[in-house]
């Protein structure tokens, strides 16, 4: 069986400047679906590093998630990292979970505690067979095989963490439990990555090696980006807010067009900054779209002008 490298391998032994990588979302209808695999051949066009696929809340698309997932790992030339949250499940559903990844020859996982079904921000509780933290979630799957274990982390802090300490704390015991790297939640001011990476080294210098991958969204839509800080706790600086703002403008739709523009804009600026700081690889949240990557890939020189 030919081996399926690791992501902190693929990423070290990438060669001619910084790698990326995207996220999808499991599809919930056929559309959505078609959608996803146009971006997919779009994407494999490009060579992404890796390719990962988000895990709906409570695992309400458990099966098309591993589907998917196996369909990437078998049918294109994409390197899949699915998702797996602890959130609604039992160890052995998780644990029947991972041999469904396993069977399809998927070995890179991300391991999240994941958000509570129906609200994310509601109160978080603990599956009676299950596990509490992501930290038992990575130490379960390097139990099972030899599996590659990422984790998330959070350049603002987890809004349940009491402070940023206490969450550098979490995502370091994370990473002593096994995880290998971390995928950032996307943020919009580069300095809070920079922070969230000084902070891990100051914590533990040996785990402060791993890689921390930034999570970027490309933003086209105010009201869409607003809705989805809204669901992960994050927020979207107050200049930055103004600006999509005023781009926006005051008609009963905004000016999707000039959010756009803006929004590639600052997704480029902010890539540039974060490979002149080192960052290990960039990690687009493409929502199933190709274009709005492919221009930020584009402006950096890492990839053709899009069609």
């Amino acid at each position: 069986m030919s081996h399926t490298p690791s992501i902190v391998e693929r990423i070290s032994s990438h060669t001619g400047g910084t790698p990326f990588s995207v996220e999808f979302y499991p599809p919930r209808n056929e559309k959505e679906e078609q959608r996803l695999w146009r971006a997919v051949r779009t994407f494999e066009q490009l060579h992404p590093a890796f390719v990962s696929l988000t895990y709906g809340a409570g695992g309400s698309t458990r099966d098309r998630t591993v589907r998917i997932a196996g369909q990437l790992a078998e049918e294109t030339t994409l390197l899949p990292v699915a998702h797996l949250t602890a959130v609604g499940h039992s160890v052995d559903e998780l644990r029947g979970l991972v041999g469904s990844y396993a069977d399809r020859g998927i070995v890179n996982l991300l391991a999240l505690r994941g958000d509570p079904p129906g609200d994310p921000l509601g109160q978080w509780v603990k599956h009676p067979e299950g596990v509490e933290y992501a930290e038992e979630l990575v130490r379960m799957i390097r139990e099972l095989g030899d599996f590659h274990v990422g984790v998330a982390s959070f350049p603002e802090g987890h809004y349940r963490a009491q402070d940023l300490d206490h969450d550098t704390r979490y995502l370091v015991a994370k990473l002593k439990a096994g995880a290998e790297y971390s995928i950032t939640q996307m943020f919009f001011d580069v300095e809070d990555y920079l922070r969230l990476r000084d902070r891990v080294v100051a914590a533990d210098p040996i785990e402060g090696e791993k890689p921390i991958i930034p999570g970027i969204l490309p933003i086209t839509s105010l009201r869409q980006v607003r809705k989805i800080v809204e669901l992960s706790g994050s927020q979207i600086p107050g200049w930055l807010d103004e600006r999509l703002a005023r781009a926006a403008g005051n008609g009963p739709e905004e000016d999707r067009a000039e959010v756009r523009k803006v929004g590639i804009e600052l997704a480029t600026e902010m890539c540039e900054r974060l490979v002149a700081e080192g960052a290990p690889c960039l990690h687009f949240c493409t929502l199933n779209f190709a274009r709005a990557s492919q221009e930020v890939l584009t402006n950096l020189g890492m990839a053709p002008v899009p069609a």
